[in-house]
């Protein structure tokens, strides 16, 4: 894990009822707006989207991803795997390249922002997919 990014680690409760998902260490006081992202299918790649100035915390509500966080400045490169079956949010600093791979079918992740859409817009920046390709797996 890159020393900028963080992993915030949750937890799942269980009993006769069904299943609670939390990661109650994560503040949202930061946080301005957030948004749902669900591909089509599983293997499809959104890469790279990166903000000088905005920070984004990656959620997976449901299913599972390969999450990459690339720092601009000296390239390096963190790969995470986020699951709903192990919930967790992780933290990507400004100043980063962020994308996702999705492990399996209908995988749901929330992102939540520092920055409002408008001042979003003023800090886009767009790479393609495979600039930093990460996304090949690896096989054990």
């Amino acid at each position: 894990m890159n020393s900028r990014t963080k992993n915030i680690k949750g937890a799942v409760f269980a009993d006769d009822r069904g299943f609670v998902r939390f990661v109650n260490e994560f503040d949202f006081t930061s946080v301005k707006r957030f948004y749902q992202v669900e591909n089509h299918s599983k293997g499809f790649i959104r890469a790279w989207h990166a903000h000088e100035k905005e920070a984004k915390y990656v959620y997976v509500a449901k299913g599972s991803a390969l999450v990459g966080a690339v720092d601009l400045k000296t390239e390096t490169v963190t790969k995470t795997t986020l699951s709903s079956q192990m919930p967790s949010v992780l933290y990507i600093p400004a100043g980063f390249a962020n994308g996702f791979k999705t492990l399996e079918d209908n995988t749901i992740l929330m992102f939540f922002s520092t920055s409002t859409l408008e001042e979003s817009k003023g800090d886009d920046i767009r790479f393609a997919y495979d600039k930093w390709n990460i996304w090949e797996d690896d096989y054990r």
